[in-house]
């Protein structure tokens, strides 16, 4: 039989924390479930706000059910607070609540706008249907015949009033 019948025996891969801090990882490290080996950027960051020593101390402070999630914060405050090293998280609150604020601001004046829109085209039927109205009323009030007579004194007349006109509305 030749070599090639054994089976390799397979080492595990390191987390990142123990790659990091070049220790031997086995399977008791407690940051191994939440960093693992290909992910080394992560600790990397945890490591660099926090320390390893104090980032094993939170998460064994941590009910064992709840060490993912206080994992995943630990991962998201160090990226924080390395993009804003004064402010971290709470400048990202900050920056969002004051968005939100701007937002509801917004919405509020558009709502008046459209509210605004909406009364000025209920002006605009009732004075339409007015209107069409008053000329079903003059028809009916000539005899009740409808006359094709031309009248004048509506007529548009473009030296009376040309067609350019610098109207604003």
């Amino acid at each position: 039989m030749g070599l090639e019948a054994l089976p390799k025996a397979r080492t595990p891969q390191p987390c990142a924390a123990c790659r990091m801090l070049r220790r031997r990882c086995d399977s008791s490290c407690i940051l191994a479930p939440y960093f693992p080996g290909d992910e080394i950027e992560k600790f990397a960051g945890v490591h660099k706000v926090f320390g390893a020593s104090n980032v094993i101390k939170m998460i064994q402070m941590v009910e064992e059910t709840n060490r993912e999630d206080a994992a995943k914060a630990l991962v998201y405050e160090a990226r924080a607070r390395i993009r804003d090293p004064v402010y971290g998280s709470t400048g990202a609150i900050f920056q969002l609540q004051k968005m939100v604020q701007e937002l509801k601001t917004q919405l509020e004046s558009t709502k008046a706008q459209v509210l605004e829109l909406q009364q000025q085209k209920d002006q605009l039927l009732g004075i339409l249907q007015n209107v069409n109205h008053l000329d079903l009323l003059s028809t009916i009030d000539h005899g009740g015949s409808f006359s094709l007579d031309y009248d004048n004194s509506m007529a548009y007349d473009p030296v009376k009033f040309p067609a350019e006109c610098d109207w604003t509305f």
